[in-house]
């Protein structure tokens, strides 16, 4: 009988070293990290979310034409990648694979695309400066990606030639 035992907890420890080896997180893994893993590996997706950086250098205001700006779309990899919302021009570069050429947010690349931006929008016909037919709902959302980009991005110029219905 007691060989039975002994021959049960054999067979039984490696199941349970495979069962908690593999639903036991990482030792470096965030405590709310769940502990069931998927069977499918899952694709490793570009995202402008980030947490606010603490290392961004004073705002600039150097002028741009809407002109000037395109050419910062990232088609040229020499140039850095600028997107502007509501004027004021960011460097985003360090995100090329979220604005970069063919990317998700590449529409707003080179250009102050406000308006689209405020709509939550991905069109191209929505990714215009001229955000002042906006209700309020979407100037907030506007206001909150300024925001997020002027705690993310570098500054580094204005826009100059904004047509004269965007409010301000």
């Amino acid at each position: 009988m007691l060989s039975k035992v002994i021959y049960g907890i054999a067979l039984a420890l490696p199941l349970l070293f495979l069962f908690r080896r593999h639903n036991t997180p990482p030792a470096d893994a965030p405590a709310t990290q769940p502990t069931i893993q998927s069977e499918k590996p899952q694709e490793k997706r570009a995202t402008i979310m980030q947490p606010p950086r603490d290392d961004l250098q004073p705002p600039k205001d150097g002028p741009f034409t809407l002109e000037q700006l395109q050419q910062y779309d990232g088609s040229d990899p020499s140039k850095p990648i600028y997107v502007s919302i509501k004027g004021d021009v960011f460097d985003v570069t360090r995100k090329a694979d979220v604005y970069g050429p063919g990317k998700s947010y590449n529409i707003f690349a080179g250009k102050d695309g406000s308006k689209g931006l405020g709509m939550s929008s991905l069109k191209v016909e929505d990714a215009v400066p001229d955000w002042s037919g906006l209700p309020d709902n979407e100037k907030k959302v506007l206001d909150d990606w300024h925001s997020f980009f002027s705690k993310r991005y570098n500054v580094v110029g204005r826009v100059v030639d904004l047509p004269d219905i965007v409010a301000r």
